[in-house]
């Protein structure tokens, strides 16, 4: 195989706030690995609060790329398998390799991916629109501009209720909320009592990943499901967070791709817990892989692509939150046209 990676700066519709991090501009590897005539596309976003950069994903893939091209692709868990301990602390690169890996089996094997793991096209999910914090004024004016059946609202202000009370006058369509770390025990039972009332589906994340005691009196005592994120980062996350959340919401950048994902989705379920699988603003090499797992999962976050100004790449497309793939491509359907 050869092994290219080339990087970009996808440029934001809207700046993109959370509660910690605030972006114009969101920097992207995108692997691009050939194996004659085919060529198979991953990708990780650049990342400040996981520390994890274009440069540092970039040198961890050089330092492998000698035993990158000279691996048979047989499989892409094989594959990812010999990867791993190699890039044990860099997981988004090997998100961008494993989803690089199996965009070039499919193509390799002449499908979809999602057929090759033998699901089908149906009882997928909507994916929702994110609408970053800013003012209440502007994140009404975001929420006309984009029609949607299905919101995630980021929250993690001093004015979260009054946020949700004004956008809910503006539209009937489901509100998640997503405060990313940024709650206290008390303020997330009280605020799922009034968000309740406001139309909320669920609550992602409300407090710190590593405040487990105060997750225990939240998920006694919240009146709204609550879903994982950060707390939620590997395979061995899943089980630690059963009774603590209702689901969890696996980021393919953050678990080292399309390969674990797989794993931590089919153990989730065991448990009885919800899945939902999020985005980190990818263009539609990202988006694409995301949407193969579309059948297995309860809810997504892919809007990633939607939220950019100017894309890199054809992949799947999204209309009105339904996703449909791009049948003419196998793989993840993925064609890169920067």
């Amino acid at each position: 195989m050869k092994l290219t990676i080339r990087s970009f700066d996808l440029p934001l519709r809207h700046t993109f706030t959370i509660s910690y991090d605030s972006r114009d501009v969101q920097p992207t590897m995108i692997v691009e690995l050939q194996h004659g005539e085919h060529k198979g596309y991953g990708e990780a976003t650049s990342n400040p609060y996981y520390g994890f950069t274009i440069e540092s994903m970039t040198a961890a893939l050089e330092s492998i790329r000698e035993k990158i091209e000279s691996t048979e692709l047989t499989s892409p868990e094989e594959f990812w398998a010999q990867m791993q301990p190699h890039l044990t602390n860099h997981p988004f690169a090997l998100c961008a390799l494993d989803l690089a890996a199996n965009d070039l089996f499919g193509k390799m094997k002449g499908q979809p991916l999602y057929k090759i793991w033998g699901l089908e096209a149906k009882n997928m999910p909507l994916t929702n629109y994110t609408i970053g914090i800013a003012s209440i004024e502007n994140m009404v004016k975001k929420l006309q501009e984009m029609p949607w059946p299905l919101y995630k609202i980021k929250l993690g202000t001093k004015e979260d209720v009054a946020i949700i009370k004004e956008l809910r006058k503006h539209t009937d369509a489901i509100f998640r909320v997503d405060a990313n770390c940024a709650w206290g025990v008390e303020e997330t039972i009280e605020n799922s009592k009034q968000l309740k009332e406001l139309g909320v589906q669920f609550i992602e994340q409300p407090m710190k990943a590593d405040d487990l005691e105060g997750m225990k009196e939240v998920y006694k005592r919240s009146e709204l499901p609550l879903i994982a994120d950060e707390s939620c980062i590997t395979e061995s996350d899943v089980a630690k967070c059963h009774g603590l959340f209702h689901g969890v919401n696996i980021k393919l950048t953050k678990c080292g791709g399309l390969t674990p994902a797989r794993r931590m989705i089919a153990e989730a379920k065991s448990l009885g817990m919800k899945v939902m699988v999020g985005c980190m603003t990818e263009s539609s090499v990202g988006i694409s892989a995301i949407a193969q797992l579309l059948p297995m999962l309860d809810y997504v976050d892919m809007d990633g692509a939607l939220l950019l100004s100017k894309d890199i790449a054809k992949g799947v497309t999204i209309d009105y939150g339904k996703v449909s793939y791009n049948e003419s491509v196998n793989g993840t359907g993925v064609t890169l046209i920067a």
